[in-house]
Order: structure tokens, then sequence, then C-alpha cells
């Protein structure tokens, strides 16, 4: 901001300042790169060669107050987020092919835990007795270094996905050692016939580009709840509470010097909802968090909305606007910010999940993008309403869900992918019987009996 003013003056600073801290909350987590990246290497090694962006974006961020540019912090944070989004792609990717089909929720949700620890430690850093001071700032901002180098000295040691070793690379040696490492006290025969089994449905499929699986017509379903349910997660509103978050404990009476504590608190929910999520996710199922989840959301939406417009008249109303916002980011946490992830990796086989993984995570930072830059405006022109806007899309999600996406619990990928042939198979049978009917029925226009052609030629189009 300084660098700001200086070069602009107060004027301008202040609409720059509102785009600046837009642009760098957001974080704009580019995927375009990880294609790419997946294409040349393997998953693990995906993380670990792009931690050198890290790196780059520490040393930018870190030394931009004694260059005097704020440039150097757009940059550096635009780095990290093309870091962070590759790394929201692949880890949970990797994840979800190296759990058994049991525990695979369990660690689907795991980055999601590690997320909010991560934003709890750097609210503990921010305040003003450690790293929140003006000149501890460019020291804070470099901290991001530190879990990037733990990463970097023992993510190496790890194996590659099992099934990444068989599927793609075709090496059943090195498929039975990675499974003996992560499964060290289980039978991996039955693991190694599955794989095999979806080795051999993919025998002759390429890997799929991103264009190809949105033409694909046999995943339709799967890339539309893809598409859906990452857009949701960031138009839920989560990233616009975070930003309100100050201003609604303030009019509810908190002290501004303990604002900063306040703030923390909700560091502690993030990782406590976010542990209920991951420890009920296998007995209650992907489909319950999710709509749960949203539901929550929407309700509390609503409610921040009546009570910023009722706390003028009723001061108890402060109170409920508090309950609200830790009710939204508790209902986020426990579904909406972990288990879209784990529900793309399940959805689709090795040879279309890059790509899906590559659609989801484009738009869910987009979404991230586009709600933190016009959040900012929406609030200044709708004022407390604008909650409502999150509200409907929340509803709407969790309604698509529970009629669109399966329950994934305990299935194999394979099994998962069935399920949905049977579904384009009854859709298209339906529409199938649906155009007989009107066919039949322009054709008894000239004298047919209508009831007793239908029946006979739709017993005929059902398989």
């Amino acid at each position: 901001v300084e660098g700001v003013l200086k070069r602009f003056g107060p004027p301008l600073a202040s609409c720059c300042k509102m785009i600046f801290i837009s642009v760098t909350k957001s974080d704009l987590k580019n995927l375009f790169p990880k294609k790419y990246l997946c294409e040349q290497t393997v998953q693990k090694g995906t993380v670990v060669n792009t931690t050198v962006l890290v790196f780059i974006a520490g040393l930018l961020m870190g030394f931009s107050r004694i260059c005097g540019s704020p440039e150097m912090i757009i940059v550096g944070r635009f780095i990290t987020g093309i870091h962070s989004g590759i790394s929201l792609s692949v880890v949970p990717m990797y994840l979800g092919e190296i759990a058994p089909k049991s525990l695979r929720g369990f660690l689907g949700l795991v980055p999601s835990i590690f997320i909010g620890t991560g934003v709890f430690v750097a609210q503990i850093l921010g305040l003003h007795e450690l790293l929140g001071k003006e000149e501890h700032w460019p020291l804070f901002l470099s901290v991001i270094a530190v879990p990037t180098f733990i990463q970097l000295m023992l993510l190496p040691w790890f194996p590659e996905s099992p099934r990444y070793l068989l599927i793609e690379k075709h090496n059943i040696h090195a498929t039975i050692r990675a499974l003996k490492w992560y499964r060290a006290k289980c039978n991996i025969q039955a693991e190694i016939e599955e794989m095999q089994e979806e080795q051999r449905s993919l025998s002759s499929v390429e890997t799929l580009s991103v264009w190809k699986l949105m033409l694909d017509d046999t995943v339709r379903w799967q890339v539309l709840s893809v598409v859906v349910i990452n857009i949701g997660m960031q138009l839920s509103g989560i990233d616009a509470i975070w930003f309100y978050t100050n201003s609604i404990f303030e009019n509810a009476g908190v002290p501004a010097p303990e604002i900063q504590y306040t703030t923390a608190g909700t560091g502690i929910i993030e990782i406590i909802a976010g542990l209920i999520g991951c420890f009920t996710i296998e007995k209650l199922g992907r489909r319950p968090l999710m709509i749960g989840g949203f539901t929550m959301m929407g309700i509390c939406s609503t409610g921040i909305t009546l009570a910023l417009i009722l706390q003028a008249h009723l001061s108890f109303m402060r109170y409920v606007s508090v309950c609200c916002v830790v009710g939204i980011i508790a209902g986020f946490c426990i579904g909406p910010a972990g288990v879209p992830f784990l529900v793309t990796a399940e959805l689709f086989k090795q040879s279309h999940r890059p790509a899906a993984y590559i659609i989801g995570g484009s738009l869910n930072w987009l979404s991230n993008f586009t709600v933190g830059f016009v959040f900012p405006f929406l609030q200044m022109s709708a004022g407390a309403y604008c909650y409502l806007v999150f509200a409907t899309i929340c509803a709407s999600v969790a309604v698509y869900v529970y009629l669109v996406i399966p329950e994934t619990k305990n299935k194999t990928f394979m099994e998962i992918s069935q399920m949905f042939s049977k579904k384009e198979a009854v859709l298209e049978t339906q529409s199938l019987v649906h155009a007989d009917q009107l066919k039949l029925r322009k054709l008894n226009g000239y004298g047919g009996l209508e009831h007793a052609s239908v029946e006979f030629d739709s017993s005929l189009s059902v398989p």
C-alpha cells in the first residue's frame, strides 16, 4: 500500500488497494500448467517438481518491501496460486489412488484438515504480538517456504500410486512393491485384480484431453456433477464470510483489539469441523456431508442477512450474526471444503481423471477469483442482501447432489463407473420411448389405433 500511495497518490490508491486485495486474496489458483505437468511426469513428481515455485514466490514477497514494489507481491501471490492450484488437484488424486476403498473418504478429506490447520497457524502468526507488526510482514509472507521445504525432504521417499504404475506404466512389479509399502498387513491380491479389471477396460482407451472429456457423452453426468460441486464450493460464499468476519465481530460488540483473537478462534472451528467430516465420511457417506454442509451454509447465509438487517432494532441479533458466521464456516469444513475433490477422483476412471481434475480445479479457482474480486462491490451495492445470493447457490447445489450424484462409499472405481453407465442407459431408454410415442401419435392421425400401437412399440424399445 505504501508503494501504491507513493506512485499514484491517495485518490487512485483506494481503488488500487481494493483491486489489489481482491486479486491477492483470491490467489487465482491457475491450473492450466497442470495438464502439461501431469503429461510429462507422475503425480508425486508433479508436487515435488513444483515446490520451486513456492521458494521463488517467497523470495519475491519477502523482498518486496525492501524494493518498494507492490508488483512483487502480486507476482509472488500469483506464483503461489499456481502451485496451490496444482497441489489441490494432484494431491487428492494421489491420495484417492493409494487409499483402500474403505479409507478413501478419510484420506480424501485429510488435505482439507491440513488446509484449515494452515489457516489457523497463519492467523496465530499474524497476531500483533508475533509477526502481525508492520515491519514483520515480509517475513510473514515468506513463511510459506518452511512447510514446502519439509515436503521436499519427505515426499521423494514415498512410492508412486500403485494404480498409476499398473494402469499407465504396466509395471506389475513396481505396483506390488508400492502396495506392500502402503498395505503392510493386508492382502493385496484383490486390489491388484480390481486394478487389472480397470486396465483391461481401458486397454483401447487413451488418456483423454479436457476437450475430449467434455465431448464424451458417456461421462456427461460425471462432468456436469464435477462442474456443479466445484463451482458451488467457491460460490457458496465462504470467502465472502472470511472477508466480512471482522466487521461482523465489530458490530457484535467485540472490542477492536480483541477481534484478531476472535477471528483466530474461527480457525479452531475449521479444524474441529474438518475432523468431524473426516471421521464420519466412511460411516455417513459423501452425499450426506455435501448435502448437509451446503444446506447448513444456505440457512446460515440467510440468517446473516436477517441479523444484519434487524440488528439495528434488536440488539441480540448481533450475536445471531456471529453464530451464523460460525455455522457457515463449520458447514463448509464438514463437507464442501474437501468432498468435491474426493468425488472428482471417484467419478472417473484412470483415463478420464486428470482431465476431470483440470476442469473441476480450473472452475473452482476461477470461481474463487470471481468471488474475491466481485464481492467487495456486491457488498457495497446490495449490503446485507448480498448473502441471499450465496444462500440460493448453496440450496441449488444441495438439491443437485440429492437428485443426481450417487453414493460412492466403499465402492471401487469400476463400480462407480457402472452406476453412471446404468443411469445413462435408463435416460437413453426413456428418450427412445418418448420419441417412439411422439412418432406413433403422429402416425395415428392416419387412422391407427393409438393405445395399442404405443404399447406394442414401446415394449420393443425397452431392452
